[in-house]
């Protein structure tokens, strides 16, 4: 069997919603449509920049049937299908795989703290097994500053042993470069991609996939474009890198999930962009105004959502 493997630069993407706070299928449509014209390879949809786990099994379905009914390529896609309760991660798994998705990203169940690794595999082996297709490809999300369940070496080894097929890939947004380089180093050919596109190089320079990044939602191109000077070689790359690392970092003055929602509301004229489902909440118009300072400071152009300034 041949595996499908996604590589180079992915988004978890912001999920638009009504004044009823309601998912807007349209404008989640044409915001996916929108980041794939701009290059990126991938759109990991109903990941943490999503507010997934704000959503229940039947809107992420709903949603991901709005996409390929409006002619989203379905291997582009990598719906996060990670639940606490392994039957709901199963169902959306399953469902994923049967509208051909490239595969998905899966959490571990998140409510229980300090499980063993055993509780962990049983978990994640429970899902694939009730699943049970050969064209599910798993990629373990491993975001320890959120979920607080770490997805350790030893599990993914575990894993990679028990479902070589179909265990073939990782996020890791701890945040910490030693353990993506452990990963690296421990685990050759796994497609692992790093959680911000501040590793973006050293990810892929490592033998790494590439990236999965929020700030995606806001910046694709300048940050496809790092991910193509690489395979290039092209020496820009470092260049490139540098900037949207300060971009990135402009970003995180702030919460991260209303800061893109608040540009995408500038950027399109669509307020709506800028609702976020309790708990989180929307910027304030002080804390928007700072951002969009910010933001020109740099030479970000908020008017077209991309970088002005190129290396």
């Amino acid at each position: 069997m041949t595996r499908t493997r996604f590589s180079g630069v992915l988004v978890p993407v912001i999920t638009p919603f009504n004044d009823d706070l309601s998912p807007n299928a349209g404008a989640f449509v044409s915001h996916c449509r929108w980041m794939l014209d701009q290059g990126v390879d991938g759109l990991a949809i109903f990941g943490t920049t999503s507010e997934a786990n704000s959503l229940t099994v039947a809107e992420r379905k709903m949603l991901l049937e709005a996409l390929l009914e409006n002619g989203l390529p379905a291997g582009k896609l990598m719906p996060g299908t990670g639940a606490c309760s392994i039957m709901d991660a199963a169902d959306l798994t399953a469902h994923a795989v049967s509208r051909g998705c490239g595969g998905v990203l899966m959490l571990p169940p998140f409510y229980y703290k300090a499980v063993d690794t055993d509780g962990l595999f049983a978990s994640f082996s429970e899902v694939i097994e009730r699943v049970a297709d050969q064209r599910l490809h798993v990629y373990l999300y491993h975001i320890p500053p959120v979920a607080q369940v770490p997805i350790g070496l030893d599990l993914i080894e575990r894993l990679v042993e028990r479902y070589p097929d179909t265990v073939v890939g990782l996020k890791d947004s701890s945040g910490d470069w030693a353990n993506t380089q452990a990963i690296l180093d421990g685990f050759p050919g796994f497609a692992t991609f790093a959680g911000s596109e501040s590793f973006l190089l050293d990810t892929v320079r490592g033998g790494g996939a590439g990236c999965i990044t929020a700030s995606g939602n806001a910046n694709p191109a300048g940050i496809r474009k790092v991910y193509s000077a690489w395979a290039e070689g092209s020496g820009k790359a470092d260049d490139l890198q540098a900037r949207i690392s300060q971009i990135r970092n402009t970003l995180q003055g702030y919460p991260m999930i209303p800061a893109l929602k608040a540009m995408t509301a500038r950027f399109t004229g669509d307020d709506d962009w800028a609702l976020t489902r309790p708990p989180l909440t929307a910027l304030s118009d002080g804390q928007v105004a700072s951002l969009m300072a910010d933001l020109e400071a740099i030479g970000f152009d908020i008017a077209t959502n991309g970088d002005c300034v190129t290396a």
